[in-house]
C-alpha cells in the first residue's frame, strides 16, 4: 500500500499518527499542511478531507480522516506489532485513557481555539498559558492515577502503544505552554521511555520536513 500522510509538523493530531505509523515500522510519504498560513482551508486540501483537519491519511486513493479512525485502521489493517492489549477490558481501558486526550484535553488547547481566544475575546498571551493548563490539568492528573494502576514503563503494561500515542504529543503541548509536569510522576516515566524509542523521536514535530 502507498501511505501518505497530510499533516502539520507541530499539530498533536498528526504527531500521534507519526508515532503509530513508527510503531508499526511503516513506510509513509509526508505532504505538509501549513496551518498557519491556512493551507487546510484550501480548495485542493478540501477535496481530500471536507473538515479541513489534519491528519489525513491517503492509502491508494482513499482517504482516512480523524486520528483515532486512522489509528484504529492501521491496527486492523496492520496488526503487528499491535497498538492495542489482547483483552476486551485492556483495550476499553487503553481508549479511555486515550480519549481523556482526545475529547477532554486537546480539544480545549487546538489552534482553533487558542486563536479565538486571542481574536475574538482579546486574550494575551499569559491568558492564553492559563487557559491551556486550566484544562490539561484535571487530564493529567486522571491520567496519571490510571498510568500508576496499570502502567509498567508506559501507559498500559511495558510497552508503548495507542495511549502513549495520544499521551506524548500532549505532553509536548504541556512543555510549549509551560504547564508544570512535576506533578505527574508517573507521566514523566512514560515521557523518559519515549525519549529513548526511536519510533517516537522520529515523530517529534522538531523532526518533521516542514519543521519551521
Amino acid at each position: 500500500m502507498n501511505l501518505i500522510l497530510h499533516n502539520y509538523w507541530r499539530s498533536s493530531a498528526s504527531f500521534r499518527v507519526r508515532i503509530a505509523l513508527n510503531l508499526k515500522g511503516l513506510e509513509f510519504e509526508q505532504r505538509g499542511v501549513n496551518l498557519v498560513a491556512g493551507d487546510q482551508k484550501s480548495d485542493a486540501f478540501k477535496a481530500l478531507n471536507p473538515q479541513g483537519f489534519v491528519p489525513a491519511l491517503e492509502v491508494d486513493g482513499k482517504v482516512i480522516t480523524q486520528s483515532l479512525a486512522i489509528m484504529e485502521w492501521l491496527e486492523d489493517t496492520y496488526p503487528e506489532p499491535p497498538l492495542m492489549p489482547d483483552d476486551d477490558d485492556g483495550r476499553a481501558l487503553v481508549r479511555s485513557m486515550a480519549m481523556v486526550v482526545a475529547c477532554d484535553i486537546h480539544p480545549l488547547n487546538n489552534l482553533r481555539v487558542l486563536n479565538s481566544l486571542r481574536q475574538d475575546l482579546g486574550a494575551d498571551d499569559d491568558q492564553v498559558k492559563a487557559w491551556v493548563a486550566r484544562w490539561i490539568a484535571p487530564g493529567f492528573e486522571v491520567l496519571d492515577g490510571m498510568i500508576a494502576r496499570h502502567g509498567q514503563g508506559w501507559c498500559y503494561g511495558d510497552t508503548p502503544g495507542l495511549a502513549d500515542c495520544y499521551l506524548i504529543p500532549q505532553v509536548y503541548n504541556a512543555n510549549r505552554f509551560g504547564v508544570d509536569l512535576a506533578p505527574y510522576p508517573h507521566i514523566r516515566e512514560v515521557v523518559a521511555e519515549a525519549a529513548e524509542n526511536a519510533a517516537f523521536a522520529a515523530a517529534h514535530p522538531d523532526m518533521q520536513p516542514d519543521a519551521a
